[in-house]
C-alpha cells in the first residue's frame, strides 16, 4: 500500500520535524490541523490546513475540525469497492492513505494533584481517536500511526519499498491503535466514575489496562517466569520510568524493594534514607543532612543491610557516594531524584551496582490507591498515607512524654507503616535502632527489635502498628530500658497495658490509627 497522503494531528510533537520532513522527500502530500499545522508550516513543508481540505472551520474552541465526511470517508472507504469509489468521486472525498494522531494528555492530566474536572474533561480526545478507528478498520488501506515510537520504523519501510507499506506492518498499527484507544477510554471512565461516586468513595467498576514493558530472567525465584508490565493510566508513576546509569537490568526482587525505598523516603520532609531488604527497612532515618541520615539508617542494622536496597530523597554528591561504598559490604540498587556527575563517577568502580534516578512527586502523592492481587480479582483501598496530627496523639498514661520523647514517637509511627506487620519499631531521635517484622505474635516483633537494638534499646522509643493484645511487650520492652511507647490502642485489654505502662514509669501514647502492612 503506497502512502501518497497523510493527515498529521499531534498532542506530543517529539520526533514530528524530523518525521514529517521524510514524508516530504517520500512525496507524501500532508494535511493538518491546529498546532500540528503551525509546527509543519514553520518548517517550509508544504502542508494543507484541515479547514481548507474540508471546506468548513475548525470551531469551537478546536472541539470540532476533523469530524467531517472527508476525513471519515478518506479513510473508511474501501478502494477495492466500486461504490464507494463512486460515492467518493461524486463528493470530492480525497483518499487518506496515513493517519497521524497521538491523543489530548489525558492520563497526564489527571496524574495532577490540582486538576479540575472541566481540565479533565477538556483533555478527553474525540476527533483523534474517531480518526484512529477509523483508519484501523480500514488497515488494509490506510496506515495509522499512533505513538511517535513508530515513526522511525515506518519511514525505513517506507523507504525500502518506495513509499509502500506491507500489511503486516498496517495490522500491527491497526493492533496498537485499539490496544491505545480501548486504554484511553479506560482511563477517562475510571476518572469520571470516582469523581461521580465522591472523593471518599471506591468506583463501582474499575478497568485495569497492563501494557507488557520488561521482560524478566525471572520471578522471585529462578524457576519462576516475570515481565514488568506497566498501567497505561500512569505510565511514568513507578521504578520503571526511572533512568538506570550503571548495572545489571532490575530483577523481579529489586522491582518491588526499589518500589519501597522509594514510598519510604517519598514520606518525610527532611533528609531520609531507606535501607529495605525482601520488602522490610533494616534502617530509616532523617537527619540535616543526607550523609548523617545515611549512616543513621545503615548503622541500625549493618548485617541485614548486606545485599540491600538504598533509596534517598536529596542529591547524591561524590562524598555521599563514596561513603556508600565504603560503609556497606555490598549493596545491590541505589536510587535517589538526583545525582551529582562527579557522584555517578564514584560508582562507575561498582559495575554490577545499579544505580536509577527516580522524581519522587509520585510516591509523595497522597490521594493514590492501593491493589493487592488474590485468586480471581484485587482488593482495592486508599494508599496507607496517614499521617499524626496533634489532635491524634491521646497521652493515656500518667506521665506525659518530653517533647523531645514525642518528636521522636512520631517519627517511630511513621516508620512502623513500612514493615510488615505484626511490626514493631525502636527509635532514637529521628533513627531506627532496631526493627521486629512479620511476626505472628506482636510480642516476639518486639524481642527481636530489642535483640536487634541492644544497648540502643535504653531510651529509645518504641512503636507498634497496631495493639497489644496483653501486657507482656510492656514488660520486655521496660526490661531493656525502652523510654516510650506509641500504639494505637483499640484492645480490650487496654486498661491492663496502660496499668503496666503507669506501674513502670513508661508514658504512652494512643494513635487510634492502625498500621497493618500485609
Amino acid at each position: 500500500m503506497k502512502v501518497k497522503r497523510a493527515l498529521i494531528s499531534v498532542s506530543d510533537k517529539t520526533g514530528l520535524d524530523e518525521f514529517v520532513k521524510k514524508l516530504n522527500q517520500l512525496g507524501v502530500e500532508i494535511v493538518s490541523t491546529g498546532g500540528t499545522y503551525k509546527r509543519i508550516d514553520s518548517l517550509g513543508i508544504p502542508v494543507t490546513e484541515i479547514s481548507i481540505y474540508t471546506g468548513y472551520p475548525e470551531m469551537m474552541d478546536g472541539r470540532v475540525k476533523t469530524l467531517h465526511p472527508k476525513v471519515h470517508g478518506g479513510l473508511l472507504a474501501l478502494r477495492d469497492n466500486k461504490e464507494h469509489m463512486a460515492q467518493a468521486k461524486d463528493q470530492g472525498i480525497h483518499m487518506i492513505d496515513m493517519v497521524v494522531v497521538n491523543l489530548y494528555p489525558f492520563e497526564e492530566t489527571i496524574s495532577r494533584s490540582d486538576v479540575t474536572l472541566e481540565e479533565a474533561i477538556e483533555n478527553i480526545d474525540i476527533g483523534g481517536p474517531s480518526m484512529l478507528r477509523s483508519a484501523a478498520k480500514n488497515y488494509r488501506s490506510v496506515a495509522v500511526v499512533s505513538s511517535p515510537e513508530q515513526y522511525e520504523k515506518v519511514v525505513k519501510e517506507l523507504e525500502e519499498n518506495d513509499g509502500g507499506l506491507t500489511e503486516e506492518t498496517l495490522k500491527s498499527l491497526a493492533v496498537r491503535v485499539f490496544e491505545k484507544t480501548s486504554g484511553y477510554d479506560k482511563a477517562i471512565h475510571g476518572y469520571l466514575a470516582a469523581s461521580s461516586s465522591g472523593k471518599d468513595k471506591l468506583p463501582g467498576t474499575m478497568d485495569i489496562s497492563l501494557k507488557r514493558d520488561m521482560e524478566l530472567r525471572y520471578g522471585e525465584n529462578p524457576h519462576q517466569t516475570a515481565a514488568f508490565y506497566s498501567c497505561s493510566m500512569a505510565p511514568d508513576e513507578g521504578i520503571k520510568s526511572a533512568e538506570l546509569f550503571q548495572g545489571k537490568e532490575l530483577s523481579f526482587n529489586n522491582i518491588m524493594d526499589l518500589d519501597s525505598a522509594l514510598e519510604m523516603v517519598a514520606s518525610f520532609d527532611q533528609p531520609t534514607v531507606s535501607i529495605v531488604k525482601h520488602n522490610n527497612p533494616c534502617g530509616i532515618a532523617s537527619a540535616k543532612t543526607l550523609e548523617e541520615a545515611y549512616m543513621d539508617a545503615l548503622d541500625c542494622d549493618r548485617m541485614s543491610a548486606f545485599g540491600s536496597i538504598m533509596g534517598f530523597n536529596g542529591k547524591i554528591d561524590a562524598a555521599l557516594a563514596k561513603k556508600i561504598l565504603d560503609e556497606a559490604s555490598f549493596v545491590e540498587c541505589i536510587v535517589a531524584p538526583e545525582y551529582d556527575p562527579s557522584a555517578l563517577d564514584v560508582f562507575k568502580v561498582k559495575k554490577n551496582l545499579r544505580v536509577l534516578k527516580k522524581d519522587l512527586a509520585a510516591y509523595a502523592a497522597k490521594n493514590r490507591k492501593d491493589f493487592k492481587k488474590v485468586m480471581g480479582g484485587f482488593l482495592l483501598q486508599d494508599k496507607d498515607t496517614v499521617s499524626l496530627s496533634p489532635d491524634d496523639i491521646k497521652v493515656v498514661t500518667d506521665n506525659k512524654p518530653s517533647e523531645d520523647l514525642t518528636d521522636s514517637m512520631v517519627f517511630a509511627w511513621k516508620s512502623v507503616g513500612f514493615v510488615k506487620s505484626n511490626a514493631i519499631v525502636l527509635c532514637q531521635g529521628t533513627k531506627t535502632v532496631g526493627i521486629g517484622a512479620g511476626q505472628m505474635s506482636r510480642v516476639d516483633s518486639v524481642i527481636i527489635a530489642i535483640r536487634k537494638a541492644g544497648d540502643r534499646a535504653k531510651g529509645s522509643v518504641l512503636a507498634s502498628d497496631a495493639f497489644f493484645p496483653m501486657a507482656d511487650s510492656i514488660e520486655e520492652a521496660h526490661k531493656a530500658g525502652v523510654a516510650a511507647v506509641i500504639q494505637p490502642g483499640g484492645s480490650i485489654r487496654d486498661e491492663e497495658v496502660i496499668d503496666a505502662c503507669n506501674k513502670l514509669g513508661i508514658p504512652m501514647i494512643f494513635t487510634g490509627k492502625r498500621h497493618f502492612r500485609h
